[in-house]
């Protein structure tokens, strides 16, 4: 996030400035043209990934769970230019379930939430920031998915994924600004699968956080990925 530097408007404003700047304020007089310069303080804003890094839950926040990076060999897709889909309404639904972005943010940023346990859930959450109304823009476009897609979806990238239903549901953590929540199912060699996603809006971040079990989706054991109540409570406390 840039900011702009203060412009000198008179030697007046200058004269003033310097004596404000003497008595602990936020600028200091430039040495080559005696102007005034930002100061560290202000100058050195944290960038929108910086932003989402420190948002980003971690290990500490939630008791007996890994957080790591996501694998790159299971990537529905790269971007949302690579899906498409039969009914384009559905599209932010597709992207809240592969980590892809929502809406045009500044920066995302993914991580897996997961036990040691072999077959447990696994539960991705992806963190992004917008500019001003941006989030709040990104979120009506995912509510009004869930209303209109109830019957379901197809959506292809590298491969295709397709869901029977697309319900809308209680949020597991109600926090933020607003919150939206739904279920979609699916089947995969005649079992059937309950996938869960609840996106929370704070400001101009927006946190979603996606359950599914691949395991069993491979193994063709049915299966209902519900979201942990422990990391999205922990999630949605990181966004204050």
């Amino acid at each position: 996030m840039k900011r702009a530097a203060l412009l000198a408007a008179s030697a007046l404003s200058l004269l003033s400035l310097a004596t404000l700047t003497a008595c602990g304020g936020d600028e200091e007089p430039d040495d080559a043209t005696g102007e005034p310069r930002p100061s560290a303080s202000r100058a050195e804003q944290p960038t929108p990934e910086q932003q989402l890094a420190k948002l980003m839950v971690t290990e500490a926040d939630v008791t007996g769970y890994g957080v790591t990076e996501p694998s790159d060999d299971f990537v529905f897709a790269e971007s949302t230019d690579e899906v498409t889909l039969d009914k384009p309404a559905c599209a932010p639904l597709a992207y809240a379930m592969n980590q892809l972005p929502l809406g045009e943010p500044k920066a995302d940023l993914t991580r897996v939430v997961e036990t040691d346990k072999y077959g447990d859930t696994d539960t991705y959450v992806t963190l992004t920031t917008y500019a001003s109304g941006g989030a709040n823009a990104a979120l009506a476009d995912l509510r009004r998915a869930v209303d209109a897609c109830g019957s379901g979806f197809t959506a292809k990238a590298d491969g295709t994924s397709a869901y029977d239903s697309v319900t809308a549901e209680e949020p597991t953590d109600r926090a933020g600004d607003e919150t939206v929540a739904f279920k979609a199912t699916m089947t995969f060699r005649g079992a059937g699968h309950t996938l869960h996603t609840q996106a929370t809006r704070s400001g101009d971040v927006l946190a979603v956080v996606f359950s599914v079990n691949g395991m069993a989706i491979a193994n063709a054991a049915p299966s209902d990925a519900k979201i942990p109540p422990s990391v999205v409570k922990a999630q949605n406390a990181k966004l204050g």
